[in-house]
């Protein structure tokens, strides 16, 4: 029997649109406390518009210094996320509290030498997990400083079956002018975040946005990022006639937004949302009717051709977090959300898409992030950097199976 105890985790989410900087950390640190009380805070998650750049170290002072928390962690973004909220310009900045007793928080820090080739990576933790023990890992990255792929790739030989999830930095637009925090320092490159374990449970919700066009194919033939097989046919072939098979209001979005999703798991009987890691379609040789796409493919890999616009990614986000899985998991109590700056009024049209569409699905709970330049999150096992996609952790209690008792 699987019970649920009373929830002892607490979260809670502020935003400010000051544009003083020590009146908008008066403001966030007084709509904390009213929700959090007295009550300790574990972690603290800031994240700021590119106004405050010049005054994040006084902002993330002042925080540390009345809200106390044990790790304060976070950067500049391009536009700022709260519950029910985008702000996609001007001054904002969001600030996530977590009281989160039996939880392991552990700061993380990396910067990476490009004159020397090589990572640092400072105080990270020798973490012996596995699967569903794993820690999830919320990071954030200055996209001017660091090859976010090769981090995955390194997380991935030491921290395997470990979940990661957050954004790349934005508001700057060369080296130096993002910002990054972590506890009593504030960084221009590199990355900073935190890994989450113990009495917490993080659902993962990756919607990139898309919907499938046409027949999944097999890759035959193929060559780093190029494919010129499929289905014993040259890719091109195939693409072409996938194009002729879709409506006129098809075709000119195809034209727009055509990607290519991957298959990450070619075990499944059949693929649904979130089974496929989606791509951009770079180019295509008319000559060796090959294409080209955004990521490395192999030979016997599935592929299915796939358009995104503001029907898809609206009718995507709602289904992901619609999924099964949600009713088997317990009650959201907080989340984060980290959404793409190509997504937001420039794609659905309207403001506060993502923040509405989590607060019609999960209810109206603390909820704080950023648009960025680039999202992190696990598909198909494996973390990726994605471009166009809302990557989100929700937190809630974990279940808890009853003991049962052997003498009945």
């Amino acid at each position: 029997m699987i019970i649920t105890p009373p929830s002892t985790l607490r979260f809670a989410s502020a935003l400010t649109r000051q544009g003083d900087a020590q009146t908008a950390a008066d403001e966030l640190i007084r709509a904390i406390r009213e929700q959090l009380g007295p009550s300790r805070i574990d972690v603290a998650f800031l994240f700021v518009s590119s106004q405050y750049v010049d005054h994040t170290e006084a902002l993330a002072e002042t925080i540390r210094a009345e809200l106390g928390p044990v790790t304060l962690v976070g950067c500049t973004g391009e536009g700022i996320i709260a519950t029910g909220r985008e702000v996609e310009a001007g001054p904002a900045a969001t600030l996530w509290a977590g009281h989160l007793p039996g939880v392991i928080v552990h700061p993380l820090r990396l910067s990476f030498s490009s004159i020397h080739d090589q990572f640092s990576l400072r105080d990270w933790p020798e973490l012996d997990y596995a699967g569903d023990a794993s820690p999830v890992m919320m990071l954030f990255a200055d996209p001017f400083s660091t090859p976010m792929q090769d981090v995955l790739t390194i997380l991935e030989e030491q921290y395997p079956a470990t979940r990661a999830l957050g954004g790349l930095a934005g508001g700057g637009q060369d080296l130096g002018e993002n910002r990054l925090f972590l506890d009593d320092a504030v960084y221009t490159d590199g990355l900073v975040g935190v890994a989450l374990s113990g009495n917490i449970a993080v659902r993962t919700v990756i919607s990139q946005g898309c919907r499938p066009i046409g027949d999944r194919f097999i890759v035959t033939k193929a060559e780093h990022n190029v494919i010129q097989e499929l289905g014993g046919i040259p890719a091109l072939h195939c693409l072409q006639t996938v194009f002729g098979q879709l409506s006129s209001d098809e075709r000119a979005q195809a034209q727009r937004a055509l990607h290519i999703g991957i298959a990450m798991d070619e075990q499944r009987a059949q693929f649904t949302r979130g089974d496929f890691l989606i791509r951009n379609l770079l180019g295509a040789d008319q000559q060796t009717g090959a294409i080209v796409i955004g990521d490395v493919v192999q030979e016997g890999q599935t592929v299915q051709f796939q358009v995104r616009d503001a029907h898809s990614a609206d009718e995507d986000l709602h289904a992901l977090l619609a999924a099964p899985e949600r009713a088997a998991s317990s009650k959201p109590l907080g989340a984060l959300l980290f959404s793409c700056c190509g997504r937001g009024k420039g794609l659905f049209g309207i403001p506060h898409h993502d923040a509405t569409v989590l607060g019609e699905e999960l209810g109206a709970i603390p909820l704080a992030g950023f648009f960025a330049q680039g999202e992190v999150g696990p598909v198909g096992g494996r973390n990726f950097l994605h471009g166009y996609t809302a990557s989100i952790a929700i937190f809630s209690e974990p279940e808890r199976v009853q003991p049962t008792d052997s003498n009945q």
